[in-house]
């Protein structure tokens, strides 16, 4: 099948969403699919793929990010890149904003099928991100009801702008359990498919394979992700200093605090603070494999937590800040905070580093690391995605809601 998938950012940009998307392409690809991603241009330099369709766009703030802006002249920008492709089969959103209109614009035109994934916490990030949170919110509404003609009254929260958008889907899949409960909870859809992001297959085999690495000297911590309000990395440095832990923390990713962090990290005392800024996804898995520990600090934001799930079919146990994550693991395979204080952090880390010395602390051998793999994952999206295009073929309606059915 011909399957088009709908991006807010480039899948060369920095985001645990950009990273699924290109694991999604390669193991459909490997498994007889074709794949077309549709995204905002590249900013800067960028070697071109023939794959992905780059439109027009507008830089979105100081970093690496753009946004399109949908209507006319990104359809037919998109319908003069897609001609020649070859019939399409399927359309799959993997946007919240501008490509999310584009995509469902683009399916309606052509009479398509749609899968949307929903990767984000729309009501904690805009709140995290944003000034002035509600009128952004009511901002993307407007925008909604105006390019999609929704004939229906402006989304006024987070979970009822989704929910437009799926007036218009035959299937929504969620990256972990606890977020499609609550995506059903909030009525956006019926019933919710659940199929995690993966890992690459054969790089979690060549690094299992690979024999433990010599005991670190010290313990040696990770933390991954966006240097963004909502990841907390700034409220972890600052219980790095209260704990004052004898140990090696390793920062990888980037983003708009990052001077801040970098101050933080020099003022340390006992604590080994290093920035290490964005690396390749090979070596970001080897960083995990080799790490006494994972420390996830974001709060009610994640929608799966996708590198705690990384590290643990890795052998690396995470100390966890954000109950729903926990929920979906295997107990005794992390640590986790008391509450959401600084506070509570600071104490967790100094348990975390005194059981990593003495050895008492998590295991993961509970955590089925095929259960992770991409391959599996693409398994149950052409599922998803044979389901959806059978019954658009027989007939049924998008917006399933509860009670509804499909």
């Amino acid at each position: 099948m011909h399957c088009v998938i709908f991006v807010d950012q480039h899948p060369d940009t920095l985001g645990g969403m950009q990273t699924s998307v290109r694991l999604q392409r390669r193991f459909l690809e490997l498994a007889g699919h074709r794949v077309t991603i549709v995204s905002p241009r590249y900013r800067g330099k960028h070697a071109s793929d023939p794959a992905v369709i780059e439109l027009p766009s507008l830089p979105l703030g100081p970093g690496e990010y753009s946004l399109c802006i949908p209507g006319k002249h990104s359809d037919k920008a998109l319908a003069r890149a897609i001609a020649g492709r070859g019939p399409v089969d399927v359309v799959h959103i993997q946007a919240d904003f501008w490509q999310a209109i584009i995509g469902y614009r683009f399916a309606k035109e052509q009479n398509l099928p749609v899968v949307h994934t929903m990767h984000n916490r729309l009501d904690v990030g805009i709140a995290a991100t944003m000034p002035f949170p509600g009128m952004v919110q009511r901002g993307f509404g407007l925008a909604q009801k105006a390019f999609l003609h929704t004939g229906r009254g402006v989304a006024a929260t987070a979970w009822s702008y989704l929910a437009r958008f799926t007036d218009y889907a035959l299937r929504v899949t969620a990256p972990s359990s606890h977020f499609a409960r609550l995506l059903e909870l909030q009525g956006v859809f019926g019933t919710v498919d659940v199929v995690p992001n993966g890992m690459d297959d054969q790089i979690a085999a060549d690094l299992l394979a690979q024999p433990p690495a010599a005991r670190n000297p010290r313990p040696r911590l990770v933390w991954v992700g966006r240097f963004s309000a909502e990841k907390r990395l700034l409220p972890f440095l600052d219980a790095v200093a209260l704990a004052n832990i004898d140990a090696e923390i390793h920062v990888f990713g980037d983003g708009a605090d990052r001077a801040k962090a970098e101050a933080k990290a020099t003022a340390m005392d006992k604590p080994t603070v290093l920035i290490r800024g964005k690396v390749a996804y090979r070596q970001m898995l080897a960083e995990l494999r080799q790490a006494d520990a994972l420390v996830q600090t974001s709060q009610g934001f994640e929608t799966q937590g996708m590198t705690v799930y990384e590290a643990a079919a890795l052998g690396t146990p995470s100390l966890l800040s954000d109950r729903a994550i926990a929920e979906d693991l295997p107990q005794g395979v992390y640590w986790l905070t008391e509450d959401d204080s600084i506070e509570a952090l600071a104490r967790a880390l100094g348990r975390c580093v005194a059981q990593v010395r003495d050895g008492s602390g998590p295991r993961t051998e509970s955590f089925d690391p095929g259960s992770f793999l991409q391959s599996r994952q693409t398994r149950l999206m052409a599922t998803v995605y044979e389901g959806a295009i059978a019954d658009f073929a027989a007939g049924s309606r998008p917006g399933a809601r509860p009670g509804e059915g499909t």
